[in-house]
């Protein structure tokens, strides 16, 4: 079987800001709750770079090697699993981002034109399948206090 989550966030930050500051190792443990290192191997985020991020010892502090397979900035970034850490037979994730005007959210009374959509799609299988449910919830939730988390710097910075 195969796991499917989508997690969307409103952030408080035009497209090109979320996306830079996303793609930004050196910040990205400024904001990313999931993560205790992150960094690309020969510099900056592109297609063909590989990133390297750790999770924190809370969440197993697996590592993962990712590469990217689609980088459109300020809309879109893809990467797919390099290594195989425990339990993951194909994991792979995008995220997309959207501009939206604050007049189609209920999250301002002021109008407001930087704002954007961040919806983070992710694939991924497990062996043995019965550890599918279990990481599916772990996964949806942990990506969901991530882009919380995200927003929350943005608003503040």
């Amino acid at each position: 079987m195969t796991v499917h989550i989508v997690v969307s966030q409103v952030m408080p930050a035009s497209c090109e800001r979320t996306f830079d500051l996303i793609h930004d190792y050196g910040r990205r443990l400024e904001w990313d709750s999931l993560l205790r290192r992150a960094s690309v191997e020969g510099g900056t985020a592109g297609v063909g770079k590989i990133a390297v991020c750790t999770a924190r010892w809370v969440l197993g502090g697996y590592s993962f090697r990712t590469r990217y397979v689609t980088f459109k900035p300020p809309h879109l970034a893809a990467i797919k699993l390099e290594s195989r850490p425990p339990f993951f037979t194909k994991w792979a994730a995008s995220l997309r981002h959207e501009s939206i005007d604050s007049d189609d959210t209920d999250l301002t009374g002021d109008h407001r034109e930087d704002m954007s959509l961040a919806t983070y799609t992710m694939t991924f299988a497990c062996r043995p399948a019965f550890i599918e449910p279990i990481a599916e919830r772990i996964f949806k939730r942990e990506t969901e206090n991530r882009l919380v988390a995200l927003a929350n710097f943005l608003q503040a910075t």
